[in-house]
């Protein structure tokens, strides 16, 4: 809806079992609000104005927010990044394990949505195609991390102590991968 005296466009969903007003904003700046089906439309808008501080201030937040890709749209980016992505972790991987001279089957990309990395108990190294959209120090650190996984297949303390002879300030890499989960 539009109405001049409130300074965003939103749409209006009303719904019969609400009890109150709820606004929901959405990558892109898109403005979602629903409301109990019988309020006035007056209140709502009040509320609104009420609230218009705190709405440009998530549309603001939410402009630097990826918006979700389709599934083609995201199958696309995939097979565009997967060589990319694919050269550079073996990179890294043989790069890292001259220090730690493993032994290990394959390397490989794949497009996941809630890992990073993974080691399997064959000594299969696979890797989130996205590793290239991260900070080098921190798909370092990750590459360092499954890689470690070939020596120590848990996160014990001689785990961490493998890690930190490649990346010694693994516990900040670590927190800062967190940041960077948008992007999975």
């Amino acid at each position: 809806m539009v109405n001049p005296s409130i300074p965003f466009p939103y749409r209006l969903f009303r719904r019969k079992n609400a009890r109150h007003i709820r606004i929901s904003v959405y990558p892109g700046g898109i403005v979602r609000v629903s409301a109990p089906k019988l309020l006035p439309v007056y209140l709502i808008e009040r509320f609104l104005r009420e609230k218009r501080v705190w709405v440009a201030h998530e549309i603001e937040r939410m402009e630097h927010v990826p918006r979700k890709l389709s599934k083609k749209e995201g199958r696309d980016r995939f097979i565009a990044n997967k060589e990319k992505a694919l050269s550079f972790v073996k990179e890294r991987v043989e790069y890292f394990n001259r220090h730690y001279g493993y032994v290990f089957h394959r390397v490989s990309v794949r497009d996941q949505h809630t890992r990073w990395g993974s080691c399997s108990r064959k000594g299969n190294l696979n890797f989130n195609y996205r590793i290239i959209l991260l900070p080098p120090e921190i798909a370092d650190y990750v590459i360092v991390h499954e890689l470690c996984h070939l020596g120590e297949f848990n996160h014990s303390a001689r785990f961490w102590s493998l890690v930190a002879q490649q990346i010694p300030d693994y516990a900040r890499l670590r927190a800062a991968l967190h940041t960077h989960t948008h992007t999975l």
